[in-house]
């Protein structure tokens, strides 16, 4: 919350200096008036200086309250949408794992959207909130130095009204708190939701879903009648207690006049005064917003908190061939060991595949090799130059990436081709299309490469041939295939891994591969196995082994007398 205070400083002074000059202008005020109402009572002379004055204050009064909106509605704005691009940086610059332990796909929407929202409402709301204070203890002060009777009589039921507030703010945060948190799981199983709605619709589950959805609800709805609730006690005893007092007040006002003690005038002030002391209640309703912008803030500070990989400056060198080394590569994940020690060199210009059981680690080393992840021990280097200490921007140049479900992002299939770090020329993007085996099915689309994406009809092993389109498109010096060919059939894949061999300009080619074809094009074959690398060697040695073959025991027959 700290945050949002420092990154609009001026324009919260500035709403601050206009919401204390407003409050100032409003305990002024009914001073002056019954000065006035004296004056005309007594025709005395002054009497026009006096009106010019009222209305004087009455127009800075209006005119301070429009700008107080104004800014205070800017300011909110801002601080919004700083949070909100914060969050997003900061999200985008984590390693992926680190997110997707910690938080949910809804979760974290949440957390970026409404409580980005109610965080960016605090440095409006503790500025203005000042001037919330201001005009009730202004007005104390300026009863008293009306008429110190008075004064004492309001002051002797102030303590219940500040207990009022200091009930409210400690039974209201904790609502507000699990208000927020079951409003993120209700949005969390609703991506869940989303995200499967063919599985859903295919098995006939949408009502039993829709109640999985909803199951927070009564949570929600629980903790927010609990807020409204708290919030309705201070206010009804607000209510209570406020006019009593300004009835006592009034009350021994008018004894005082007519005891000679006050002045028509005084008593009019003194009783505006009340009212306006009395307006201490008021403050509760910055201090709900407040204390809804702490809870939030402290969700948005959680995403915030998470470290971010530290990055360096150093280039890689002009002449590198994209000699890939792993030293001593450790990772744990769930607190036990998921790569244990792993020493890999893939030499310059040569093509690695890593092949094992599933749960072996490999994806796992190939988001280690392209610094998706941080290993916990040990070290990553592309020539030469250790990961962490390169610069990013030229990493991310050198480094391409194929997956197993690539996301697509552009607005036609063109531009989803060309997304990246930069963006290629036309001819190079249809040239890795065509290496993917992408450009044939691409040109029977109504506009070609022009065709928006969001309406193409694209089945699984076309939008992984765009994947890999995207990825050839971006070849730098190391490229990696995270079991990026799965789901094309064996002729697609046979052109695919050809292309790679000979048509994509690239240093390094490491690739997570399931089939043993690919593993017998590869030059080299890393075998992991419980998150230890077995054996390095070429594929045709390793298939001695029996415990080699039996990581390609899901191939079909063919497939391994081919590889044999």
């Amino acid at each position: 919350m700290t945050g949002a205070f420092r990154h609009s400083p001026a324009r919260a002074t500035a709403a601050c200096l206009f919401s204390v000059l407003s409050a100032a202008s409003a305990v002024a005020l009914p001073a002056v008036l019954g000065h006035t109402l004296d004056l005309v009572l007594g025709v005395r002379p002054g009497l026009h200086g006096a009106l010019a004055l009222c209305a004087a204050l009455l127009v800075a009064e209006v005119f301070l309250d429009a700008l107080v909106a104004l800014t205070g509605g800017v300011t909110t704005a801002r601080s919004t949408a700083w949070l909100r691009r914060r969050g997003i940086n900061h999200l985008m610059s984590l390693a992926p794992h680190r997110v997707v332990d910690r938080f949910t796909p809804g979760d974290l929407v949440t957390r970026l959207t409404g409580n980005a929202a109610d965080a960016g409402t605090a440095p409006t709301t503790a500025a203005t909130g000042l001037a919330a204070l201001v005009t009730p203890v202004g007005s104390l002060i300026a009863l008293a130095l009306t008429d110190i009777w008075l004064a004492a009589v309001f002051l002797a039921g102030l303590p219940l009204l500040t207990r009022l507030l200091r009930v409210f703010a400690r039974g209201s945060s904790d609502s507000v708190r699990r208000y927020q948190h079951a409003q993120a799981d209700i949005a969390t199983r609703l991506v869940e939701a989303l995200g499967g709605a063919r599985t859903i619709a295919a098995a006939g589950t949408a009502e039993r879903e829709r109640a999985r959805v909803l199951a927070p609800l009564p949570e929600l709805g629980a903790q927010g009648r609990q807020m409204w609730q708290v919030y309705g006690r201070a206010v009804v005893g607000s209510s209570i207690l406020v006019p009593l007092l300004t009835t006592s007040v009034l009350a021994v006002g008018g004894l005082r006049l007519a005891y000679g003690g006050l002045s028509v005038g005084e008593l009019l002030a003194a009783s505006r005064y009340a009212a306006l002391t009395a307006g201490l209640g008021g403050v509760m309703g910055q201090l709900n917003t407040l204390v809804r912008s702490r809870a939030a803030a402290h969700r948005i500070g959680e995403l915030l908190a998470l470290p971010a990989a530290a990055h360096g400056s150093r280039p890689l060198p002009a002449d590198g061939c994209g000699r890939l080394e792993l030293q001593g590569v450790t990772v744990v994940r769930g607190g036990a060991p998921a790569l244990r020690g792993i020493d890999l060199v893939v030499p310059g210009g040569t093509i690695m595949a890593v092949v094992g059981h599933s749960g072996s680690g490999k994806s796992l080393l190939a988001a280690v090799a392209g610094r998706l992840t941080e290993p916990d021990s040990g070290q990553v280097l592309l020539d030469g130059v250790p990961l962490g200490e390169a610069d990013p921007s030229q990493l991310r140049r050198e480094i391409g990436y194929a997956f197993e479900r690539p996301a697509l992002f552009g607005a036609t299939v063109g531009a989803a081709i060309g997304f990246g770090p930069y963006e290629p020329p036309a001819h190079a993007i249809e040239a890795a299309a065509r290496a993917a085996g992408a450009d044939s099915f691409v040109r029977l689309l109504p506009d070609g490469y022009r065709t928006p994406l969001a309406g193409s009809p694209l089945s699984g092993g076309e939008v992984q041939r765009l994947g890999l389109a995207r990825a050839f498109a971006h070849a730098g010096r190391l490229l990696i295939l995270d079991d990026a060919t799965s789901s094309l059939d064996s002729v697609t894949e046979l052109h695919v891994s050809r292309a790679l061999m000979h048509d994509v300009r690239t240093g390094s080619r490491l690739l997570i591969a399931h089939r043993v074809s690919s593993a017998a094009r590869a030059d080299l074959v890393a075998w992991m196995e419980n998150g230890r690398l077995r054996a390095v060697a070429p594929h045709d040695r390793l298939w001695a082994d029996a415990d080699y073959r039996a990581v390609f025991a899901h191939t079909d027959g063919s497939d391994s007398r081919t590889a044999a």
